[in-house]
């Protein structure tokens, strides 16, 4: 069981809803939340994702676990609220640079041709493009569930520049080796930016939370009780 001076705060990937977490919460048997997203993310600065996510938080300290593009958002939370946070746990987390954002994480050409894309066409994906990025592994109505269900982000999110890096607490990184979203190689540059000693990795897609959530909440427990 985790510790309970371990209350957690999940943060998830981009246009992905609360409930992808539901079975890793009730496995991690701990007091916990998720970041919500803002009520319209036409427009909304990166500053307003974080700002949710903290108020979201459990009461006190809390550790953040964080998913995907909810590594920006966690870098931001431990920077405004060190004194909070007892550990960062990243599963195939993007964690820029200080003073970087989430496109300027990615390596080039990638970064170009993703600011491109998210100009021209927005934040949502073509319903191909998640089931062939997201959908790795899982099965045909987690998939069809998370293609209806996926939300625009803001292109603040992806663009805006997070402050220097305050770490405080454990550091630790879950990679993700089946991914085909954010591959394993960039996860551990990723990991070696976050600069935690603790690293696992589980051989799922981009979704460990879905695809193995037994492994997924063990690793978490792992992580924080260690």
């Amino acid at each position: 069981m985790t510790d309970a001076h371990h209350p957690i705060l999940f943060l998830s990937g981009a246009g992905l809803s609360p409930w992808i977490w539901k079975d890793v919460r009730a496995q991690v048997n701990a007091d916990s939340a998720v970041g919500p997203r803002p009520s319209d993310c036409s427009g909304a600065p990166l500053a307003a994702y974080v700002e949710l996510a903290v108020e979201a938080a459990p009461p006190g300290r809390f550790a953040i676990v964080a998913h995907s593009s909810g590594g920006v958002v966690g870098a931001e939370v431990a920077r405004l609220v060190p004194d909070r946070v007892t550990g960062f746990l990243g599963i195939a987390a993007v964690i820029p640079a200080a003073g970087g954002s989430f496109v300027s994480a990615m390596p080039a050409p990638n970064r170009w041709a993703i600011a491109t894309a998210m100009r021209l066409a927005g934040t949502r994906p073509p319903a191909t493009a998640i089931r062939r990025g997201l959908g790795t592994g899982l099965s045909k109505d987690v998939v069809e569930r998370i293609v209806a269900e996926f939300t625009p982000e803001s292109l603040d999110l992806y663009r805006q520049k997070t402050g220097d890096h305050v770490w405080s607490g454990r550091r630790g990184f879950l990679v993700t080796t089946r991914d085909q979203q954010l591959s394993p190689g960039l996860q551990r540059r990723f990991a070696e930016r976050l600069g935690g000693k603790w690293s696992q990795v589980i051989a799922t897609g981009h979704l460990p939370m879905l695809q193995n959530p037994e492994a997924t909440a063990a690793m978490i427990r792992g992580f924080l009780t260690a």
